[in-house]
């Protein structure tokens, strides 16, 4: 992370392939800094020294990383029993996805509070009433991640080193999943505090309940409580929980993006889920494709894990479908149309679904209905490969569902953060909460495929509260907001990344280093040159004009939806 004072030249940075298509003008990150012509900057309303992290995945840890290298007092909090967040694998799968979607706000999980007026720590015992009783109250504290058994990385390992911390010789160029969870893992013990680290630096199988603004005796707000619960098992298969209150002066969320499932407001589906319950699952439940051998599969949605998944289901099944629904808004590449290049020639591409008609007798003798009036049947499985809703439960005085996906607050409201699930609104620099920027937000943009973008905004973070970087005025940063609002409006376009992240690495880059020259502290390099040149040649290898695998037409293109744009496909996997 540590570079000498220079001028960083960022000849070529890639993170999706978008940057192939022609790009607009890049404007909110040119003036999202104080600039000379506004001397009014925004000050902190109180000094930031203990820091708490939310997950300890790759933005957790590396958000670690860059406060303690500063002097913060920084505590992770992790649900999971040891550190990689996404990338630990396991052979559990998670509990049905609900249909239709729950409330954005408890998507993830519904948070447990203990009864008004305990002393903390708070503890609670649990036995088995049924034999399985406990594991499954487990089950669902930590959440099986959603990354499946044969999964590797849809990005070349170079993009996703951690600065300072490289990959083994030899990593193949495509890393599989279990490789880069120990690559976090080891990231993780050298800054101490993996699982078997004599540390009081991270609380592991500890989840986060509650975050509610921390006040003085005039009322006045002095920082942040957390409300946090630990959950393990002390002996035959017993389970105690433990509540505690903890303050802080500033958040890290860190939770990562794929913690709630978007399963389509699809008619009938609501249906289909309850009478079917075993033959409907959403992507992240997926784990082996030989589960599918001999069995007609339909695949819904082809972004991102649905082309992945439709290519090994595949290899293994009688009988492949792809449902994709054509792109309905202005997107750079790669488009619906390039990822279902990608899908191998046995796979039959198939029109949006209209409806699921009324169950028959077994899954195979019911129907489905396209937008292009094909009828289905046959189908044994259906695996909903169709992304994930923002959610943070632990934060519900900043979620308002009613707001839909395009609806504005009352100015004098308090801002949400998350109104449908399909981005994220309030915030500056999609990193730092406007109205209050002592929470911030690490690695929650879509269309992501280097892992050192969580740095740039760590380092943005520590800066930031260090006071050795200065944010513009809230009316500046709002006013930045809503230029942003005017030029993509909401929906899944606010939080896409794409072709921006290379003004935005810039961005960060000149900012942070142009503030610790002036100090004489730290600095943080741009992406090296050769990522750079690889990330060029990979992505147009990989979604270049020059198409080696199949030329495809986007089944039904001229039929209206069967649903709004954004519950069909929210925005899925990335690495």
């Amino acid at each position: 992370m540590r570079s000498s004072c220079r001028s960083v030249s960022l000849l070529l940075i890639l993170a999706t392939p978008t940057v192939l298509a022609s790009q607009s003008p890049f404007q909110a990150p040119c003036n999202s800094g104080p600039s000379a012509s506004s001397a009014k900057e925004f000050e902190l309303e109180w000094p930031v020294k203990r820091v708490a992290i939310i997950g300890a995945g790759l933005a957790g840890l590396t958000s670690y990383r860059e406060l303690t290298e500063d002097g913060f007092d920084a505590h992770i909090f992790e649900r999971d029993s040891i550190p990689s967040g996404e990338w630990h694998y396991t052979d559990e799968r998670p509990f049905n996805a609900p249909i239709p979607n729950a409330d954005v706000a408890v998507g993830d999980f519904e948070p447990t509070l203990p009864p008004a007026g305990v002393q903390f720590p708070y503890v609670e015992e649990y036995h088995n009433m049924n034999g399985t009783w406990c594991a499954l109250q487990r089950k669902a504290f930590f959440a099986p991640r959603s990354i499946w058994k044969a999964m590797k990385t849809n990005g070349v390992h170079p993009a996703q080193e951690i600065r300072g911390f490289p990959w083994p010789k030899n990593t193949e160029w495509f890393t599989p999943s279990p490789k880069v969870g120990r690559y976090l893992r080891a990231f993780a013990s050298w800054n101490q505090v993996n699982s078997n680290d004599d540390t009081t630096a991270v609380s592991y199988n500890t989840r986060v309940e509650l975050v509610e603004k921390r006040l003085n005796s005039s009322g006045k707000q002095i920082g942040w409580t957390l409300t946090t619960k630990k959950l393990e098992e002390i002996r035959g298969g017993i389970n105690r929980a433990t509540w505690n209150k903890e303050h802080f002066d500033a958040i890290v969320v860190a939770s990562g993006r794929f913690n709630t499932p978007n399963m389509p407001a699809i008619d009938g589906l609501e249906q289909w889920g309850k009478r079917f319950p075993n033959q409907i699952a959403h992507s992240r439940q997926y784990r082996d494709a030989s589960d599918y051998a001999g069995k007609n599969v339909l695949v819904v949605g082809a972004v991102a894990s649905g082309h992945l998944i439709s290519r090994e289901i595949a290899q293994h099944a009688a009988k492949t479908y792809t449902s994709v629904r054509p792109q309905r808004y202005h997107a750079e590449r790669p488009t619906v149309s390039d990822y279902v290049r990608l899908i191998p020639q046995n796979v039959s591409i198939v029109a949006e679904i209209k409806r699921f008609h009324t169950p028959g007798s077994s899954i195979q003798d019911s129907r489905i209905e396209l937008v292009d009036g094909t009828i289905l049947t046959g189908i044994h499985h259906i695996v909903f490969a169709t992304g994930y809703r923002y959610g943070f439960p632990f934060l519900p005085e900043y979620h308002d569902p009613s707001l839909g996906k395009d609806g504005e607050p009352a100015p004098d409201a308090i801002q949400p953060i998350v109104t449908d699930g399909s981005h994220l609104r309030s915030l500056h620099l999609d990193t730092f909460y406007i109205d209050n920027p002592t929470i911030g937000f690490v690695y929650f943009n879509t269309a992501l495929l280097t892992f050192s973008y969580a740095e740039y905004q760590a380092f943005a973070l520590s800066m930031v509260w260090s006071g050795k970087a200065k944010l513009p005025s809230r009316e500046e940063m709002w006013k930045l907001y809503h230029q942003r609002i005017k030029d993509v409006g909401y929906g899944k376009q606010l939080s896409l990344l794409g072709w921006r992240i290379k003004e935005m690495i810039q961005f960060f880059t000149e900012w942070l280093n142009t503030a610790a020259a002036k100090r004489g502290s730290r600095q943080i390099d741009g992406l090296s040159f050769d990522v750079s040149q690889i990330l060029d040649l990979w992505l147009r290898a990989s979604f270049g004009d020059t198409w080696l695998v199949r030329n495809v037409t986007i089944p039904a293109a001229g039929f209206a939806p069967a649903t709004s744009d954004d519950s069909y496909e929210f925005p899925d996997i990335d690495f």
